[in-house]
């Protein structure tokens, strides 16, 4: 009982961490029954993010009968890293040049939303800054130094930070990021590029769990199945029990 106790215990500590942090995360609208959302978030993956981030459990044909493509399409579209559509979505990139050019080994993406959770994907991918002092010349918010360029700030553009001085419980000077500023615009709006980063994070989702609209569907087919189970269950009840009650 006390193995169980303490095996439930570790289970929820990331979670109590996460709840407690007090970071601010935008809430992102998830819905794995939109096929055109998932194929444009597919189709932004493999061109921005495939390059240097692997999704080596997922096969380009899963992929691809999960979220409407055909195989010509998909060649067509979406194959740009893999040659056969019965392939893993893998890189040519190592663990030790990830090391190299940004400092630590680039994570693989199959499953890093149930790492990380939507919420905090979809506001990580919004909320990169101009910062001259890191290595690829911007910062970001929800994760602070991280080593990853902003991919996407052809699409976003660039923007700078703009911060305001706080004092801490010790009475420390704190920098609070309040807002932002655009320094190069980019070719999209802010609700274009947030309705791309939806989509994009859509398919991250799609990705963690490729089976869970399938998993969604069965679980309505057993509901269904057990409450007309239930009837006749229920009926077959009163018969075997009219003559005691």
């Amino acid at each position: 009982m006390k193995k169980i106790l303490v095996t439930c215990l570790l289970a929820v500590l990331p979670l109590l961490a996460s709840a407690n942090s007090g970071e601010h995360l935008d809430k992102v609208k998830i819905d794995l029954s939109n096929q055109k959302s998932l194929q444009n978030g597919a189709r932004i993956f493999v061109n921005y993010c495939l390059s240097c981030h692997a999704a080596s459990y997922m096969r380009y044909n899963r992929m691809g009968k999960d979220i409407g493509l055909s195989t010509k399409e998909l060649k067509k579209d979406y194959m740009y890293a893999g040659d056969k559509v019965g392939e893993t979505m893998t890189v040519a990139m190592t663990a030790a040049e990830g090391t190299k050019y940004f400092g630590t080994a680039v994570p693989d993406l199959s499953d890093i939303e149930r790492a990380r959770g939507a919420d905090w994907l979809y506001t990580y991918l919004r909320t990169f800054y101009k910062d001259s002092s890191r290595p690829w010349g911007v910062n970001n918010a929800t994760f602070k130094d991280v080593g990853m360029p902003h991919v996407l700030w052809k699409l976003q553009g660039l923007k700078k930070a703009l911060f305001k001085i706080h004092k801490d419980a010790e009475g420390n000077d704190i920098k609070v990021i309040t807002g932002y500023e655009t320094v190069i615009p980019g070719t999209m709006s802010e609700e274009e590029y947030d309705n791309t980063v939806r989509d994009l994070v859509n398919f991250m989702v799609y990705m963690g769990e490729p089976a869970k609209m399938v998993r969604y569907s069965l679980g309505v087919k057993v509901l269904i199945f057990l409450a007309i189970f239930f009837v006749f269950a229920y009926a077959l009840k009163k018969e075997f029990w009219k003559d005691i009650h």
